[in-house]
């Protein structure tokens, strides 16, 4: 049995999708569960010899938000530490504004809290990574008004989960990236295959990362630090953007994410909300609790996958799908943003790949 995965990688680079990418493909479960990765392409344009090979760590970008954020809100929320009704007074205890003061962790994971989906507040601040910044940007968030009624509809917002990651940071008085070892990749021998990258007195091998944008900003291109400029200024640690992985460790933390969903192998601190965390939050859109599901038309997942599929998306070019249904597990990892985030074609690339994936299991099968 085998499928193509590096065949769509090579189409992908082929068509100017991407320079270089990182897929994972797995179906089955325990010892039947078959595994498939492939690589193409090259890290960095100014380096055609610098292959991306299974060593590559690409910048997650919002994977940060499902696979860090949502997780350690899980463990918490199973430790009691944090409740899903708990309000944004409650757990920050500072002035949020009095329409922000009722908002929950809830409608926080859920992408219905009202906060705006986005704001570059980063063009009002110098490119300098300084302790303050983390506060500026909190004061920021709160000082904007809602967009919406909060609980009445669902609009993805970067902001909200930079607030989870505050959250998270407060209620156990420790930074999030430490969080994330201790409650999700330690435990799962995964530390080095999926991880922060605090910038300031960074160590990294800049050569085993995939470049992103070219970044007038920040006056250069982005390699070895996180693209998301308000992360950045967070020294590369926040609670919407921030990972790095390699395609394995990406499926890695995927299998386990499926295994504790359907019951197997032994409980992580995060299990108990899994159950209720993949369930869609609202009717007619698509949002769990930190995860996102297929649309009924023009999911990013193609037309194949089941209704309880979960993922998500990543602006540099990444993305996950979760198949319980097909216990099928698909990974894809890109700098598509490199050296420009004006190349869009990862849009029309995603559900072509999804698809392409499934019908070469079902003929393989």
């Amino acid at each position: 049995m085998d499928i193509n995965l590096r065949n769509l990688l090579v189409q992908g680079l082929e068509e100017g999708t991407f320079p270089g990418g990182a897929a994972a493909v797995s179906w089955g479960s325990g010892a039947e569960r078959k595994r498939y990765t492939a690589f193409a392409g090259i890290k960095d344009i100014r380096y055609s010899d610098e292959e991306v090979t299974e060593e590559t760590l690409f910048d997650l970008a919002s994977l940060s938000k499902a696979l860090s954020t949502t997780l350690i809100l899980y463990s918490l929320i199973d430790e009691k530490k944090i409740g899903l009704n708990d309000s944004l007074q409650y757990l920050l205890n500072c002035d949020t504004g009095k329409d922000k003061q009722d908002i929950t962790v809830r409608q926080l994971l859920s992408h219905s809290s009202g906060i705006l989906s986005y704001k570059p507040y980063f063009k009002s601040m110098a490119a300098e990574i300084t302790q303050g910044n983390r506060d500026v940007l909190l004061e920021r968030i709160l000082a904007d008004p809602l967009k919406y009624e909060p609980g009445s509809e669902c609009r993805y917002s970067d902001p909200g989960f930079i607030m989870l990651g505050h959250i998270i940071e407060k209620v156990t008085g420790r930074g999030l990236a430490e969080n994330f070892v201790d409650r999700v990749t330690a435990p799962l021998n995964l530390e080095n295959e999926i991880f922060y990258v605090p910038i300031t007195g960074s160590t990294v091998n800049k050569q085993l990362f995939a470049s992103t944008d070219d970044c007038p900003w920040r006056g250069k291109v982005m390699r070895a630090e996180v693209e998301d400029e308000h992360c950045w200024l967070m020294n590369g640690v926040s609670g919407h953007a921030g990972l790095f992985g390699k395609a394995g460790g990406v499926l890695k933390l995927c299998e386990e994410i499926l295994d504790q969903w359907q019951g197997r192998g032994e409980a992580c601190s995060w299990t108990g909300m899994l159950g209720r965390g993949l369930l869609r939050q609202y009717d007619n859109q698509t949002w769990c609790m930190g995860f996102d599901s297929p649309s009924v038309h023009g999911s990013s997942g193609g037309k194949y996958l089941s209704s309880q599929s979960v993922g998500h998306l990543g602006y540099a070019g990444t993305s996950f799908w979760i198949d319980p249904d097909r216990q099928l597990i698909m990974v894809l990892l890109t700098n598509r943003v490199h050296p420009t985030r004006e190349n869009i074609k990862i849009r029309q690339f995603r559900p072509y790949f999804h698809n392409k994936v499934i019908e070469e299991i079902n003929e393989a099968c």
